[in-house]
């Protein structure tokens, strides 16, 4: 598991590896609070991620709203793997799996 920050480009963007469950929950929120801040486009990058749990998908569902209503570009970089599309198409968060170039 892990989450990373590069706030070096002209983006901030949020790198997911692995799972990211609840026991990761603490780290994904701070990292999306602070690329939100950073006054960046926010990008986040799953393809490395193999499990996002239930607390995952909240966390980055509340990041985008939280972009949104400030203005703040929020964006979604994949692919996704198999598994995770089908867990977030079910979920009704189909905005998670259009990414953006």
């Amino acid at each position: 598991m892990g989450i990373t920050l590069d706030e070096s480009g002209a983006q901030a963007v949020i790198g997911l590896e692995g799972v990211v469950d609840i026991s990761s929950a603490t780290e994904l929120k701070t990292l999306l609070l602070r690329a939100l801040h950073c006054g960046k486009k926010v990008r986040v990058s799953y393809d490395g991620a193999t499990d996002l749990d239930v607390t995952a998908v909240q966390l980055l569902w509340a990041a985008e709203r939280k972009a949104n209503k400030a203005g703040v570009g929020f964006s979604f970089a994949g692919p996704a793997r198999a598994e995770l599309s089908v867990a977030l198409g079910e979920a009704g968060l189909l905005q998670f799996l259009i990414a953006d170039s």
